[in-house]
């Protein structure tokens, strides 16, 4: 199987993900600013796992820049990522619809870990079959950002029930961190 099949097909269950969670938005009946007020919290739930998925799509596609052959291992981790990302949309709804409560919170929380961790899989894999000093390699270096981000997440997990309002922030910290395009693997293609 080529990459471009395996990529077309990952954006097109992203772009179903992204879709499922837009439908969670439900059209407001009434005009008045107050009836707006119930819908926040869904929103920015929204607003939160949409930069998720998009930071995911982004990577995802940086990465794939550096894979010249796909092996079966690879197709499995791709998958294995993308079942993580299929629940985004519901860890989503459920922490919208409860304002952010606690076990929300903690689901929420585990379920980005997971995605973490699955995203981590498949570098590891493509680095596995493309050689030690393949592209991806040479490109992620020591990558701090693939370091921290699970570390913030099991702190936010376990705060969860101490102030769901701290891991909250948490998880927000971790998507500015990603949110500022990762130029690594543009700048090894470039000297490559």
């Amino acid at each position: 199987m080529t990459k471009n099949r395996m990529e077309a097909f990952s954006d097109g269950v992203l772009a179903i993900i992204i879709t499922i969670m837009v439908l969670e938005l439900k059209v407001l009946h009434g005009e008045h600013w107050s009836d707006v007020q119930p819908l926040i919290p869904i929103f920015l739930s929204y607003i939160l796992s949409f930069i998720y998925v998009g930071i995911y799509w982004n990577n995802h596609h940086h990465m794939l820049h550096t894979v010249h052959h796909v092996s079966g291992r690879i197709l499995w981790a791709n998958l294995h990522l993308l079942f993580w990302l299929s629940l985004i949309p519901f860890t989503t709804g459920w922490l919208g619809e409860n304002h952010f409560g606690q076990v929300p919170a903690f689901l929420y929380g585990i379920n980005l870990l997971a995605c973490a961790l699955a995203f981590e899989l498949l570098q590891f894999f493509i680095i596995k079959d493309h050689g030690p000093d393949s592209t991806l390699k040479r490109a992620i270096g020591t990558d701090w950002k693939g370091k921290v981000s699970p570390a913030l997440y099991v702190a936010g997990i376990l705060l969860s029930f101490v102030n769901q309002w701290v891991s909250i922030a948490l998880y927000v910290a971790v998507a500015i961190i990603w949110f500022i395009p990762d130029k690594r693997i543009e700048r090894t293609l470039e000297h490559s």
